[in-house]
């Protein structure tokens, strides 16, 4: 495992010193690159109060982005965290599964670990970019401290590091790629009338995990919204055909009119 291929992306945290603490548990187990989404707060001497030692190195090159998608376009596979779990969440891996899914994933792939803030945790849009959802087993109260978290997911990754790659896995495509063609998607299924137009994103959850637990290529990708755009073209061709018999059988109408 490429430990070094892994980021730890914290989604509008609030606390400064929550982000201190996390890069102190990344230090511990040797993750070194984090990402903050609109933070909240990122004052940075409140930060530095609890990113002790070799984690204020992480502070000090740690990134700041506006926008979940522009955090982690570039990242080839995507975990989300969450406490919470349920039809539109399923927490489908435990975090000693999931870090053994990223021995070999790591290799030729960037992987984004995925947090929410504090109080709420992630939300279901941004639950959407993952490519598996996780959920950390608790006895009863299953919030726990943003720090916490990180340190329990980092410390089966690092365990999980020590494992030789078993398996190749080529370059996956990233969240740019998979965001494109899933809105290709969705603007074709609501123009066939495959899925309802009222509520797109709801009916296109299935078709995300789906597409999810295939692991596509950039290539397959391009296959794949190469058939959409064969679609778009069919459908709109069929569209304009229909207008063109309907003006010609409008138009015959009135000769016949005409003559009478």
């Amino acid at each position: 495992m490429k430990l070094e291929n892994i980021a730890i992306v914290l989604v509008s945290p609030h606390i400064p010193e929550n982000i201190g603490s996390v890069a102190r548990a990344m230090a511990n187990m040797g993750l070194q690159r984090l990402i903050l989404v609109s933070p909240k707060n990122c004052d940075l001497s409140r930060i530095l109060k609890t990113a002790t030692g070799p984690s204020a190195d992480i502070v000090e090159q740690m990134e700041v982005r506006p926008e979940l998608l522009e955090a982690v376009g570039q990242f080839n596979y995507v975990v989300a965290t969450t406490s919470r779990i349920g039809s539109l969440r399923p927490a489908l891996a435990e975090p000693k599964e999931m870090a053994r899914m990223l021995v070999d994933l790591t290799e030729e792939n960037q992987v984004a670990i995925l947090f929410g803030p504090e109080d709420r945790g992630l939300t279901n849009d941004e639950l959407r970019l993952a490519h598996l959802i996780v959920r950390i087993p608790t006895k009863g109260f299953a919030s726990l401290n943003l720090a916490q978290a990180v340190l329990i997911i980092a410390y089966e990754i690092f365990l999980a590091s020590r494992a030789p790659t078993q398996e190749y896995v080529p370059r996956l495509a990233n969240a740019f790629e998979l965001e494109g063609m899933y809105d290709h998607l969705k603007e074709v299924l609501v123009k066939i009338g495959f899925i309802n137009p009222q509520n797109p994103d709801h009916w296109m959850i299935n078709i995300r995990r789906f597409f999810s637990r295939l692991r596509l290529r950039a290539k397959e990708v391009n296959i794949i919204r190469g058939i959409l755009r064969q679609m778009d073209w069919y459908t709109g061709e069929h569209d304009r055909n229909r207008k063109r018999v309907s003006l010609e059988l409008i138009r015959e109408s009135e000769r016949r009119q005409d003559g009478v």
